[in-house]
């Protein structure tokens, strides 16, 4: 299972006055006035002289310069998430996804909570404690991400009810409990009440390496269970305590489109599921609870569990070398994208697949094809 952000402001706008604005306000003596209201009052520069009472025209009103400062004082458009509570599910290690998003949401004002699976909570904790992430945990302040609280998470049971018997007594599951999704949702819900962002950065297939003509039917429905039906069922029981407003959003792959052969086992289904279900999702979560749902479609990332694959390093070499923009993806990137769909800024978009892989999705021919060379 599987950033900075800016988190100042200083927006610069840049307008010529028209006549129009003549028009709205009604008189030359309103618009004096309200041109010695915006310089003393709000940093706006008045247009040519405040004094004037001439018709207001590009001539004698070159620009209105607009300045609007954060109380965080930092330059740029801001990402401010706080007050904000974010549950992140899939987040195991330092090195992942989930791992950046949940630093871009903190460093742009959010709680983190996140859910982690259960056979690796133990060492996730333990490494958490003892101050090994504490590098990684760094934010753009230089104050250390914290985590609000870890929750033990399988996202392939439902309820206790859907839980094998193997499983239950399996020595890994040992000491764990209430961590299937409808127990997770309502333990968050006794324990902090509500939500505002749901994270689904969760992604497994058992037989990931087969091609999928080799892939038997208990492999394809293991990978559409924890990789794709894992996020209907992450929403479906955190939608009733999000509040309106909110956003959820889950990562997905170029393989949902296109081939990528060594991504089998049914997980190229799994992501082309992924997406088809982000934009049903929005629909009915967006008119039920007015929250918005994306998903973002990442390029590799040499992460322990994209290990998985086998051939991970090679997949990134390809990127690097026929992608539009020649450079590492880094999970900073992914993060920093995940804070702005979720943020106000975004409030417009869902429903939507986001690109993050340096444009290689653009790419129909491969640059390091033997064609080319031939």
């Amino acid at each position: 299972m599987g950033a900075s952000v800016a988190t100042g402001m200083q927006m610069l706008a840049v307008r010529p006055c028209i006549p129009a604005c003549k028009q709205v306000l009604g008189s030359t003596s309103a618009l004096s006035a309200f041109g010695r209201a915006l310089s003393t009052r709000t940093g706006f520069a008045s247009c040519s002289k405040p004094t004037s009472v001439g018709p207001m025209t590009s001539s004698n009103c070159k620009r209105v310069i607009v300045r609007a400062m954060s109380q965080r004082g930092s330059q740029g458009l801001p990402i401010d998430l706080t007050g904000k509570r974010a549950f992140i599910a899939g987040v195991a290690d330092d090195n992942g996804y989930g791992w950046a998003i949940a630093k871009a949401l903190a460093a742009a004002g959010a709680e983190i909570l996140v859910g982690t699976w259960v056979p690796a909570l133990n060492i996730f904790e333990t490494s958490l404690r003892r101050g090994k992430f504490d590098e990684s945990r760094k934010l753009p302040d230089g104050s250390l991400m914290e985590i609000a609280k870890v929750y033990p998470l399988d996202a392939v049971y439902d309820t206790p009810e859907d839980v094998p018997e193997d499983v239950k007594t399996n020595k890994r599951y040992a000491g764990a409990s209430n961590w299937t999704v409808k127990e997770v949702a309502e333990t968050v819900k006794n324990d902090f009440g509500s939500i505002d962002i749901l994270v689904h950065s969760l992604a497994n297939g058992p037989e990931v390496t087969k091609p999928l003509l080799e892939t038997s039917r208990r492999g394809y429905l293991a990978a559409i269970s924890a990789s794709s039906y894992s996020f209907v069922s992450l929403l479906q029981h955190f939608l009733p305590i999000m509040n309106p407003g909110g956003a959820s959003i889950s990562l997905t792959y170029i393989a949902s489109e296109r081939i990528i052969p060594g991504y089998g086992g049914g997980m190229s289904s799994a992501k082309a599921a992924l997406e088809s279900d982000t934009r049903v999702l929005a629909y009915e979560a967006g008119r039920k609870g007015k929250i918005r749902v994306n998903t973002i479609s990442a390029g590799p990332l040499g992460s322990r569990a994209a290990k998985a694959i086998g051939f991970i390093e090679k997949m990134i070499e390809y990127s690097y070398v026929n992608a539009p923009l020649q450079k590492e993806l880094l999970a900073a990137e992914v993060g920093n994208t995940a804070a702005f769909l979720v943020s106000p800024l975004a409030s417009a978009v869902t429903g939507s697949t986001i690109y993050v892989d340096n444009g290689l999705n653009t790419m129909g021919l491969a640059l390091d094809s033997p064609t080319l060379s031939a």
